[in-house]
C-alpha cells in the first residue's frame, strides 16, 4: 500500500508537478539559455516542432563549471544523421563559449515519439513533467498527467537487466581515468533514479534530488541503503581516483546492478521492449 503522508513533488490531486520553469534559472545561466535558444533556431528551424530544457539549470539547481546544460529537441519528422551532427556542433559551441557550464548534451527526438502509445509512460512523461518548455508548441498539452504508481516506474526504469551487458562492455573499453569517471558518474546517476522508483509509489512523490532518492530508497531497502548512498555521492562528485573507479564500475555491475533489477523486475515487472537492438 502506498504511503499517503508524503506529497512531495504532487499537486493537490496527487500528480507529480512539473518540477523546472524558466523562471529558476540563476542569473549565472540566463546567457547561456539565451544563446542555446538563439543557435536551436538557427539550425533547425522550421523542423523544430519544440525545444526543452532539463536537470538542475531549469530546477536552479545548477553549480557554475560543475554542472551541465541539457536540451531536448522535439524535431516535426524523425532525426536523421544531419539533424545528430548539427546537435552535436551546437554541443561544442554552448560548451566552447561557456565555461560556466560543464558540457552541453542535446537529445533528439520526434513529436511523433514523444505522443506515441509506446513511450507515454517514459519519454512522454519525460517531456510533461521533467522538461521546462523553451521554444514551441508545448507537448504536455498533448500527454496525460502522472501519478508516481507502479506503471509508471515500470515504464521508465524497468529495462535496467537490459543494460548491464552493455555496462559491462562500456568498462571494458573504458582506456582512461577520464573515461572511468565519466562511467562512474552515469551509472551511478542511473542507478540512484532506478533505486528509487522502485519504492516511488510507497513513498508516493517525486524527487530529482539524488541525495533524497538515496534515502528514500534506504527506508525501504535499509540493507543497501548505504551502498546507494555512496552512488548518489559518486553521482555528482566522482573523486579523482583511478582504482577507486574500477571498484566502483565492478561493483556495479557485479553486485548492486544485478540485484537492484532482479528485484526490479518482481516488484514492477519489465519495461516494454522497443524495436531494435
Amino acid at each position: 500500500m502506498a504511503e499517503t503522508g508524503s506529497r512531495r513533488g504532487l499537486d493537490s490531486r496527487g500528480y507529480i508537478e512539473r518540477e523546472g520553469s524558466l523562471g529558476r534559472v540563476s542569473h549565472v545561466f540566463r546567457p547561456v539559455v539565451a544563446a542555446a535558444r538563439d543557435q536551436v533556431l538557427h539550425m533547425f528551424g522550421k523542423r523544430l516542432h519544440s525545444a526543452y530544457l532539463y536537470g538542475s539549470i531549469p530546477r536552479g539547481t545548477a553549480r557554475p563549471a560543475h554542472s551541465d546544460l541539457d536540451l531536448l529537441l522535439a524535431l516535426r519528422e524523425e532525426p536523421t544523421e544531419a539533424d545528430r551532427t548539427e546537435a552535436r556542433a551546437l554541443d561544442e559551441a554552448l560548451d566552447k563559449e561557456f565555461p560556466r557550464i560543464d558540457g552541453a548534451g542535446t537529445l533528439l527526438v520526434s513529436r511523433g515519439q514523444v505522443l506515441s502509445d509506446l513511450e507515454r509512460y517514459d519519454l512522454g512523461w519525460f517531456v510533461a513533467c521533467l522538461c521546462t518548455p523553451l521554444l514551441g508548441e508545448d507537448l504536455a498539452e498533448d500527454l496525460p498527467r502522472y501519478r508516481p504508481d507502479s506503471l509508471l516506474a515500470r515504464e521508465t526504469n524497468g529495462d535496467l537487466a537490459l543494460l548491464l551487458p552493455r555496462w559491462r562492455e562500456r568498462i571494458a573499453e573504458a582506456d582512461s581515468q577520464d573515461a572511468r569517471r565519466s562511467l562512474v558518474r552515469g551509472f551511478s546517476r542511473r542507478l540512484v533514479r532506478t533505486g528509487f522508483t522502485l519504492v516511488m509509489p510507497r513513498w508516493n512523490g517525486w524527487t530529482s534530488d539524488l541525495h533524497e532518492m538515496a534515502e528514500v530508497f534506504g527506508r525501504y531497502y535499509p540493507e543497501r541503503a548505504a551502498q546507494m548512498r555512496a552512488a548518489a555521492v559518486a553521482a555528482y562528485e566522482p573523486g579523482a581516483d583511478p582504482w577507486s573507479h574500477a571498484a566502483v564500475l565492478r561493483s556495479y555491475v557485479d553486485d548492486l546492478g544485478p540485484w537492484l533489477a532482479e528485484e526490479y523486475a518482481r516488484v514492477h515487472g519489465l519495461k516494454a521492449r522497443r524495436p531494435g537492438p
